[in-house]
C-alpha cells in the first residue's frame, strides 16, 4: 500500500468512554487519508462501541483472557505503514513486542496525574483532553482535531426499538424527555441513591424520564420509576450499547456521572449534565466539543483518584453527597453550571 494510502493499525482495548473519545482521531485520519485502511483492535466486550463506525475498515475483537500471541500472529501477517497504540498499557506494550515494527503512542502523563491526586489539584497542571492527546500517536499521518465531537453510529433496528419503547411507555410525547443514568463502575463516582430518587420525583412533575444503565442498576432504576409516579420507564439491562445510544438520541438531555455513558450521549448529540465528584477536568475526560453542563463542588480533597474507587478515602463522600437535587434541577431548567 502506498504512502498516500496508508495501512493503519490502531490498538485501544477498552473502555467505552476511552474508545468513544478516540473517534475524533479516527474521523480525522479518514478525512485526511480517504483511500487508507484503518484496522482497530478492541476488547471483544467493548466492540459494540465501534462496530458501526464507518471510519473503520476492520474491527478486530480480542477476547479477554485469550492468547495475545494468537492475536499478534494474525496482525503480523499484514504490512502496516503505521501502528498506533492508544492504550499504552502493559498488555498493549506486550502486543507491540509480539507484532513488531515501529509504534507511536500518546502522552498519558502518569506522573503528573499522580501529582494532581497527591496535591488535590494544586500541582500537575491540565493534562489536556485525551481526545486531542490521542492525536500525538498519529503524528506521522498529518492530522489535527477538526473541532467536532465524538461519534457513535446507531443502527436502524436500534432506532426503531427505541421509538417503540418510548411509545409503549407513553414517554416523550407531550412533555420533554430527559434521560437519567445512575450507574458507575466505582462507588465514589455514583451520586447517592436518595438524591437520584428525589430528582426523579421532582423532575417527573415537568418531564418524562427514561432511565438507562446495565443490569447492575435494575434495583435503583426500579425505585426511581416508582418515585416518578408513572412518568418514567427503565431500560437498564434491556438493550445493548446501540439500543442505549438510540434512546439517548431521543432525550433532550442526559443527567449522568463521570462514566462512559456521558461520552456516549455526547457522541449522539445529546446535551449532558455531568455530576463530577472524585475526578476533575484537568485529567482530560470531561465532555468533549459538545453541549454540556458540569456540576462539581470545589472541595480541598478533590481529586482523590483518577478513576474512582470503592469508598471515599475520608469516609464522607461530600464531593457528590453535597450536590443537591435542586442544583441538578436548576441545570435542567436553566442550563446554568455550578463550579
Amino acid at each position: 500500500m502506498s504512502v498516500s494510502a496508508p495501512n493503519i493499525l490502531v490498538v485501544r482495548f477498552s473502555s467505552i468512554g476511552d474508545l468513544i473519545l478516540a473517534t475524533p482521531l479516527l474521523r480525522a485520519i479518514r478525512a485526511r487519508h480517504p483511500q487508507g485502511r484503518i484496522t482497530v483492535v478492541v476488547r471483544e466486550d467493548m466492540a459494540d462501541t465501534l462496530r458501526n463506525n464507518p471510519r473503520i475498515d476492520e474491527l478486530v475483537a480480542w477476547r479477554r483472557g485469550s492468547s495475545l500471541l494468537d492475536l499478534a500472529r494474525g496482525l503480523r501477517a499484514q504490512r502496516w505503514t503505521h501502528r498506533l497504540d492508544l492504550h499504552d498499557s502493559l498488555r498493549s506494550h506486550l502486543l507491540r513486542r509480539l507484532v513488531g515494527g515501529h509504534w507511536t503512542s500518546y502522552p498519558k502523563h502518569r506522573i503528573r496525574r499522580k501529582l494532581l491526586i497527591a496535591t488535590h489539584g494544586t500541582h500537575g497542571g491540565h493534562l489536556g483532553h485525551v481526545a486531542e492527546r490521542y492525536f500525538a500517536a498519529a503524528r506521522d499521518l498529518d492530522v489535527t482535531p477538526d473541532g467536532g465531537p465524538a461519534e457513535f453510529f446507531t443502527t436502524a433496528t436500534a432506532d426503531a426499538q427505541a421509538a417503540e419503547f418510548l411509545a409503549q411507555h407513553g414517554l416523550g410525547g407531550d412533555r420533554p424527555l430527559v434521560a437519567l443514568a445512575p450507574g458507575a463502575a466505582h462507588f465514589t463516582k455514583r451520586w447517592p441513591r436518595h438524591h437520584w430518587l428525589a430528582l426523579a420525583r421532582q423532575l417527573s412533575r415537568t418531564h418524562d424520564i427514561v432511565i438507562v444503565g446495565g443490569a447492575a442498576e435494575r434495583d435503583i432504576t426500579a425505585e426511581m420509576v416508582a418515585a416518578a409516579g408513572g412518568r418514567a420507564a427503565s431500560a437498564a439491562g434491556r438493550y445493548t450499547l446501540d439500543g442505549t445510544a438510540a434512546l439517548l438520541k431521543r432525550a433532550g438531555s442526559l443527567i449522568v456521572g463521570d462514566t462512559g455513558v456521558l461520552h456516549l450521549a455526547t457522541a449522539v448529540g445529546t446535551p449532558v449534565i455531568g455530576l463530577y465528584g472524585p475526578t476533575i477536568e484537568a485529567f482530560g475526560f470531561f465532555p468533549y466539543a459538545a453541549p454540556a453542563v458540569t456540576l462539581q463542588h470545589a472541595l480541598g480533597c478533590r481529586p482523590c483518584s483518577s478513576q474512582g474507587g470503592p469508598a471515599c478515602p475520608l469516609g464522607h463522600h461530600n464531593c457528590l453527597g453535597l450536590m443537591m437535587p435542586d442544583e441538578v434541577l436548576e441545570a435542567v431548567h436553566r442550563g446554568r453550571s455550578h463550579d
